[in-house]
């Protein structure tokens, strides 16, 4: 199984350093930079084509996010991002305040609206259940996607807050070959 996974389009929320978790938040107007960045990913999305199944979360950013690039997405809720809970709004910096060196190293043991362990369980399950899928496109959200990342490379989430995937980064994991390409 191949999974791409393009990260939803920044929001005034991702501008501002606040962490949007459960919350609906729309995706900001795209510039002509982002447009721009859209249509080289959208050039690697048709050399990585076809897709099965295109997918997105149930939160309108990632929604958006799809159609921008020219996409009806199908609905998943497995694909939602972490629920930070009273997080939610807050900024990305009060979160590692809080937990320090725990949301680096071992996020497993932090319950904040949502433990961990139950994002590790979504994305386990959302590998089972798309697992005679050949090739996926995803609009995701960052800890999900970072968590999948970690969970393709060590076979778990406690990675996840080492690595970076920016907005409207696109990426492959590819499940039959162990292959990680960034775009």
């Amino acid at each position: 199984m191949q999974v791409n996974i393009i990260r939803h389009l920044p929001t005034e929320w991702n501008k501002k350093g606040k962490l949007q978790g459960k919350r609906d938040i729309p995706i900001s107007p795209v510039t002509r930079e982002m447009q721009r960045h859209i249509d080289k990913n959208k050039k690697n999305l048709y050399r990585l084509g076809p897709f099965q199944k295109v997918l997105a979360s149930t939160l309108k950013r990632t929604i958006q996010t799809a159609r921008h690039y020219g996409y009806q997405p199908e609905i998943d809720p497995l694909l939602d991002e972490l629920d930070f809970g009273p997080f939610e709004g807050m900024q990305k910096s009060l979160l590692f305040e809080t937990f320090g060196e725990r949301w680096a190293q071992n996020p497993k043991e932090v319950k904040l609206g949502e433990s961990l362990s139950t994002l590790e369980h979504r994305i386990e399950l959302f590998l089972e259940k798309y697992k005679k899928q050949k090739n996926i496109l995803i609009f995701g959200h960052g800890s999900w996607s970072r968590a999948l990342i970690s969970y393709y490379q060590t076979g778990d989430i406690n990675e996840m807050n080492k690595i970076v995937f920016d907005n409207n980064e696109c990426i492959t994991l590819n499940f039959n070959r162990r292959k990680l390409e960034i775009f």
